[in-house]
Order: C-alpha cells, then structure tokens, then sequence
C-alpha cells in the first residue's frame, strides 16, 4: 500500500552531505511528478579532511558548516515533513561526527541523518530506477563517490542486492596520486588496490545476472562530461574512452597541468582516484559500456518524501525483525516488554505535554522506536548473558539496517545499553526530555516483566511530577506491592538509579 499522493504545490527538498560536494535539490509537486525548482551544489570535500585519527580537521568542519548555513537560508520556511538531509561515507567514519553534527544540524534548521552504506545503495538505486522508463531489464547501478563506492542489482523499481565498499575518489587520489602525479605505475597500482577492496563483488555480480549496467553521480559524471566533451557518444561510458582518458592524464603528468574539455576545476585533483576504481570496476565485473543515470542519491531521497515506495514506513520495521530472527530473539518477551513500554511511555508523554506543552512533539514515532528497542532489548544475550545489553548496542550501532539511519540505531542502541545497569555510564542527552521518557519507560517495563509473563498493570500509572519537569512518578494500586514484592522490590532499587541523574523517579503505592 502507498501512501496518498502529496497535492501539487507542495514544496519538498534533499541535501546530501557527500565527501566530494554538499548538494541541495528543491522542487515541487505536480499532479503527482516532482519538478525540480532549484538545484545547489558546493564542492565541500569533507572526505579529505579526516586526519590520522579518523577525526574531522577544524577546517573541514567550518567548510561544511558554512556550506549548510547557506543550505539552510535557502530552507527557511520548509516545514520539517518535507526536508531531508542525510551523510554518507565521511561522516560514518568521522570518530568526532556528533560533534559536528550538533553544530550542523543547527546551520541547516533541520535534522541531518547519518546513513549506513547499503541504506545509501537503496536509494542511489531508487532514485536511479524512478528516473528511467519501466522495463524487465535487469540492472547494474554503480556511484562512485569521493570515500565509498556502492554497487546494487535490481530489477525495476526493487533492489536486490546493494553493497557499500570503501574505495572512492578522494581516498584513492589522496592515497595513490598524493602529490597530483600521473603515471602509468600510480594508476596500475590503485587498480590493483581497487580490485582487491571490490573483490568479492565478482560473486555478487556476476555477468550473467544483469543486462544493463548504469552509473551515477560523482565519477562517473565527470567521466562522462569529459567524454561528451571530446566528441564520444552522449550518455554512455565506454572501455575505450577510459583508455583514452588515462593516455590524458598520463601526458599531463599532474592534475595541475591537466587541461581538458568537460573537466571542472573541483575535480581535477580527484579525477586519478576516481578513473582508476572507475577502471576496475569495468575490468572486475566485465562492463563493456555503462549508461549514464541522470538519478541519484538525492532523487531518492525525494522518492522517499513523496511515498514513491511500497510501505515505505515498512523498511524499518521489517529490518529490526530481520534483526532479531538473525540474532535469535524471544520475540515474545520483547513484544510483552513493548507493550508495557508503550503504555508507559503514553501515559508519561500525555501528562507531560499536559504541564509543559511541547513545541515539536512526534510522540508516535517516538513511540514506534520504542517499541524497536524494546523487542531487540536481549538481542545480544546469546553473545554474553551478564552483559547482553553491552553487546546488543555494540550489534545495533554496526548493524546495517535498511530503511533505519545511523542517527536511529545509535538512539535504538543506547535504549538497549539503559535498558538495565548503571546509568551513568550512558553517553546520552539528559535534557532530552523523549528520549529519557522513552529509557525511563523501558527500563520500568522491563523490570515489571521480569517473570518473563505478562505483569499484572492494573492500576499502575506513571505520570510527570507538577513542579518538576525532570520527575516522574509511578503510582500503583492499594496491594499491589504486597501482591508482586519482588517486582515492589526491584522498582525500589530502580528509584535510586535514577538519583545519580539530573531526572528524578518516585513511586507513591509502594
């Protein structure tokens, strides 16, 4: 089932924080089709401002920040429904990227998700798909970007197979032509590289499982302007014209000395890394000719907005049940805790909002990941059962997940990391009111389902204290406490875990 169509007029944007460039597509709808209004693009290369520690530098920080304050001038006035702003490869690498996100989604005005390589794949592949005519032919949907390269084989409008690699054109230049210099060893030597790193996605593949290969973006763009340029056929890439531009830059010797038709000054320093996994590519998975896709990354990420996909609101919720059939979870205890969860959580939020109304306040969405964290809260008890919930966040922050970002299986992972023990030891926003409603009502859930069978919530309520934004108290009926004491008992305890936070739990009943 898809979502009802937006109505024309409605303004909807993307921004992809990519290595090489930041790029911002706004448009509208009409009658059903997206119209591109305007179209921002700024050559930002983050992915070469990581230093040996895997750290932003101060410079690549400021580039980007500027880049997406002017991004966010541009916004002003987008409800925040119909903006979506994502990062790819350098910002899954960055060990300091919450600190720059922090600054950056504020620059913007809107929140910007950080997403896993194969979530990336999907949708270079729906934007790919969406762009081309409807037919059964098989695809090949390669992006070469400036720190990663995704691969994906679909049929129409589906993807089947999507792989992230982490060879990209920045990487590469800075690795194998450190200096600017071209030569026919530097360029031997990063294919050979590349090939190793794309290796097994000759199993994946293979030639004789798709008919139509298709490249977007980034290098391949560039190739392709360069070729058109110099008077080879519109549209396509071929292994010709990648020979001859290699004879190109092996006579110019250095990008700086690289003067050609089509090349844009912000990629000539780029272009060796980006040819020389182009060629590898070709080489390994034995591509004649690749087509150019005028779709990419941010046209998916428009699809998206636009419900142009089967149950969109379904890729999530099937990838954490995906995660715990693979990871073997009694989804009946994580569907019990969820349930008592949710309510809690329902009835903590409402007389929040109650005292204090909120200003933006999704309390079903919150209540949905909730619900995630709570069916995936034993997810790593078959790793370690004293410190199942250490290694259930450990599995939910390198899981790929489709559908879910970075952003969200961070948050899901430290819900199950406080799930139970210590709370000190979280790494979390205090002052964010949802997501301490949502820990204190998992953690209060899980305690009441210790049993491992239904709890017995007739009469318990948690409810926001009058006077104390940062308290909540959890009320239950006359008996309860005697009828249940080691439940009685370990709500005792639970009270003081919460002292040594800046939130308060109280119970009154018991």
């Amino acid at each position: 089932m898809k979502d009802q169509p937006l109505p024309s007029g409605t303004r909807l944007a993307a921004v992809d924080l990519g290595s090489n460039s930041f790029r911002l597509e706004i448009g509208r709808i009409d009658h059903g089709q997206f119209l591109r209004t305007e179209y921002l693009k700024e050559t930002v290369r983050q992915g070469g401002g990581l230093d040996e520690n895997r750290n932003l530098t101060p410079d690549a920080i400021q580039r980007g920040l500027d880049c997406l304050a002017r991004f966010g001038e541009r916004l002003a006035g987008f409800k925040k429904s119909a903006v979506r702003a994502v990062a790819t490869q350098t910002l899954r690498e960055a060990r300091n990227r919450d600190e720059f996100l922090v600054r950056a989604n504020k620059a913007l005005g809107f929140p910007i998700d950080v997403i896993s390589g194969r979530e990336e794949a999907r949708l270079i592949y729906q934007g790919v798909a969406h762009m081309l005519p409807p037919t059964a032919e098989r695809r090949l949907v390669m992006d070469i970007g400036g720190r990663s390269t995704e691969l994906i084989l679909g049929l129409g409008l589906e993807p089947k197979a999507m792989e992230s690699y982490r060879v990209g054109s920045i990487a590469w230049s800075t690795r194998y032509f450190p200096h600017g210099q071209f030569t026919p060893r530097a360029f031997q030597m990063a294919e050979i590289a590349a090939k190793a790193v794309l290796d097994e996605a000759l199993s994946i593949y293979p030639r004789d499982v798709w008919d139509v290969a298709y490249g977007s973006a980034g290098t391949v763009g560039a190739v392709g302007d360069v070729l058109i340029a110099a008077g080879w056929p519109a549209g396509t890439v071929s292994r010709a014209g990648l020979d001859w531009l290699l004879d190109k830059l092996v006579s110019a010797k250095s990008a700086d000395q690289l003067r050609i038709a089509g090349m844009k000054d912000d990629r000539r320093p780029i272009i060796g890394g980006g040819l020389s996994i182009l060629r590898a590519v070709f080489e390994l998975l034995q591509i004649d000719e690749l087509q150019l896709a005028s779709g990419g990354l941010r046209h998916g990420l428009i699809c998206d907005l636009m419900g142009n996909v089967d149950d969109p609101a379904n890729l999530p919720t099937t990838s954490i049940q995906r995660l715990a059939t693979r990871f073997d979870v009694d989804t009946v205890h994580g569907e019990r805790v969820a349930a008592v969860a949710g309510n809690l959580f329902s009835q903590l939020r409402a007389s929040q909002a109650a005292l204090v109304p909120p200003v933006d306040d999704d309390r079903a969405r919150h209540q949905r990941k909730l619900g995630w964290a709570a069916l995936l809260h034993e997810i790593g008890s078959h790793i370690s059962h004293n410190d199942y919930h250490k290694h259930g966040a450990y599995i939910l922050d390198n899981a790929d997940a489709i559908g879910l970002t970075q952003t969200e299986l961070h948050r899901l992972s430290l819900l199950v990391l406080g799930h139970r023990g210590k709370l000190r030891k979280l790494e979390a926003d205090f002052d964010d009111a949802a997501f301490i409603s949502q820990l204190m009502s998992l953690r209060l859930a899980v305690i009441l389902c210790h049993a491992r069978r239904e709890p017995d919530m007739q009469g318990l309520q948690l409810t926001a204290e009058r006077g104390n934004p940062r308290g909540a108290c959890l009320t239950a009926r006359p008996g309860w406490a005697e009828a249940y004491p080691q439940s009685a008992h370990l709500l005792r305890e639970e009270v003081v875990a919460w002292q040594k936070t800046p939130w308060v739990l109280s119970l009154a009943g018991l």
